[in-house]
């Protein structure tokens, strides 16, 4: 279940990373996976990797993992709940400013992660750089579309942790106001972040969420909700879901 954050302030502006593995995760997981190809079999970087969740879940099934992450709190924690893989590393620093050649991974995850950079366009053009040609991004970023705002919002000065409603259907300077310290993204949004980039797009779509929180506490109206929003992803109604998911390939 959902709980407070400890540091309410890294919350805000790194967002809360999965420290528990469930249907949620193990979703994505697959969907990376898929994504991949044999690439999975090569270099791969987790940019931006929390605790080191996805990066303990793919190094058994991969290739070498690195798993990058800014803050240098989380990165530790990360390397102490690593399952100690000799083909999972861990480095300090930030996305804007990737401490590798051109041309260096086969596969790089962004797994939630460039809503809270400095700057968003020079982190993807980062990704690009480094990635080998052939070589895959498989991105996740927050939807516009979504009814909630997911990482909390600022009012009054003071931080409100948790989804708030209809805040991202407000005005652009409006949302922006309320919450600061997180981008959300249209289809376009990505689009331009990726425009101009050696890049080809293989796959774009919008995904609902697994709701595990929601099932944890009401098990069967949980699990129907759950059914359903995914049905929703075959329908306009995928407009309303959770997260963008692209599959970028550098040419």
């Amino acid at each position: 279940m959902e709980s407070m954050p400890e540091d309410l302030d890294k919350a805000a502006f790194c967002g809360e990373p999965s420290y528990v593995w469930r249907a949620g995760q193990e979703r994505r997981l697959q969907m990376i996976i898929s994504a991949a190809g044999d690439r999975l079999n090569g270099l791969i970087l987790e940019n931006g990797c929390g605790v080191g969740q996805y990066v303990n879940h793919l190094s058994p099934v991969s290739g070498t993992v690195i798993g990058l992450e800014f803050d240098f709190e989380r990165g530790n924690q990360a390397k102490s709940l690593s399952v100690q893989s000799e083909n999972a590393h861990f480095v300090n620093s930030a996305g804007e400013n990737l401490p590798f050649p051109k041309a260096t991974f086969d596969l790089i995850l962004s797994h939630e992660v460039i809503e809270h950079v400095q700057d968003d366009s020079l982190a993807v053009k980062e990704m690009v750089r480094v990635l080998r040609p052939g070589g895959r991004i498989v991105l996740f970023a927050p939807n516009r579309g979504y009814p909630f705002e997911t990482h909390g919002i600022y009012l009054s000065g003071k931080y409100y942790f948790g989804n708030k409603p209809l805040i991202n259907y407000l005005p652009k300077f409006l949302r922006d106001k309320l919450a600061p310290h997180v981008r959300v993204y249209t289809r376009s949004d990505i689009e331009q972040l990726f425009k101009g980039l050696e890049v080809k797009i293989l796959e774009r779509k919008v995904i609902f969420g697994a709701y595990d929180n929601i099932i944890a506490r009401w098990p069967n109206f949980g699990r129907a909700l759950r059914r359903t929003l995914h049905q929703l992803e075959k329908t306009p109604l995928k407009v309303f879901g959770l997260s963008h998911f692209w599959v970028v390939e550098r040419i």
